[in-house]
């Protein structure tokens, strides 16, 4: 009788039913789909903050990798670092060494928006506003100044006014706080875009963000509102993403992306190469989802302009 060779797989086995080749096979579809995805953009600038006073959550992540996925899409995108810790700026490979011009110099000495901005070496579509240490000082600083709460919306508008391109997303990075410096972003901007982590206390502490924007709303920026949240560091195989991912889209139904942003050892990687992940390794899954989202944001407002029409 023939010996059963131990090198054969069993006949019930197939490679392409296991996990790694399902996952291959699903990520070869995506990126198809991306490609043949087509979208408009409307034409206007949207200025959208993103924030969220917890840490830890993916903001700045967020941010420079939807950023890059635009930019990717045709759009024009200026990042605007408000982040002391000028991580958004180390993302984008934009020098951000004390003596450069920053965002500071916006706030503080009424410099032009413009005089600071600098093209990512990753996209000619890619701008940014970088961020220097003495932003940290800004928040103190911010208390005397006239208009303290308008300064980067009037930075904003006097840059916008004077662009011969247009910009098609300014995207507002916030430190993980509620001061003078995020006061300003949500004043400058019509959107907010919360990033929320697929975790255990996952809406800690956005009542109390919500509420600040209610207040913005009252008092100081009545165009602001909560357009998108997006889920990130999502773990497919554990049960608490999913019943975070539920909970959150029961209460903001309407606001949550379809994509969900998973947990992503190149999307973390990326940044200690001064790059985002679209660039770094744009075929992974982390840059794929941040790709997905950016059509999806496009694709809303093109959605949200056609109804207004």
């Amino acid at each position: 009788m023939k010996q059963p060779d131990e090198t054969e797989a069993p006949a019930s086995f197939s490679f392409d039913d296991s996990p790694i080749a399902r996952e291959i096979a699903d990520l070869s579809a995506r990126r198809k789909a991306l490609e043949l995805a087509e979208t408009q953009l409307t034409g206007r600038t949207r200025v959208m903050t993103i924030s969220n006073q917890k840490g830890g959550v993916g903001k700045t992540t967020t941010t420079v990798n939807l950023a890059a996925a635009l930019a990717d899409r045709g759009a024009r995108v200026l990042v605007i670092d408000l982040d002391p810790q000028g991580n958004a700026s180390t993302a984008l490979g934009v020098p951000h060494t004390a003596d450069t011009p920053s965002v500071y110099d916006v706030l503080i000495d009424d410099f032009p928006l413009a005089d600071i901005v600098q093209t990512s070496p990753e996209s000619p579509n890619l701008l940014c506003a970088p961020s220097t240490i003495h932003l940290a000082g800004a928040e103190i600083e911010l208390v005397s100044q006239v208009a303290r709460e308008h300064r980067l919306r009037t930075a904003v508008e006097e840059y916008l006014s004077t662009l011969d391109e247009r910009i098609d997303f300014i995207l507002i990075d916030c430190p993980p706080s509620l001061g003078l410096l995020t006061i300003n972003a949500f004043t400058a901007a019509s959107e907010l875009l919360i990033p929320i982590q697929c975790e255990y206390y996952a809406l800690e502490g956005l009542s109390q963000l919500l509420g600040t924007v209610r207040m913005i709303q009252k008092h100081l920026n009545p165009r602001l509102h909560l357009s998108t949240i997006i889920l990130t560091m999502y773990d497919g195989r554990t049960r608490l993403a999913q019943q975070v991912a539920d909970e959150v889209r029961e209460h903001f139904s309407r606001e949550v992306l379809e994509t969900v942003i998973p947990r992503s050892v190149r999307v973390s990687e990326a940044p200690s190469f001064g790059q985002t992940v679209i660039a770094y390794d744009g075929h992974s899954a982390g840059a794929i989802a941040y790709r997905e989202a950016a059509v999806e944001i496009i694709r809303r407002d093109s959605a949200s302009n056609e109804g207004d029409a």
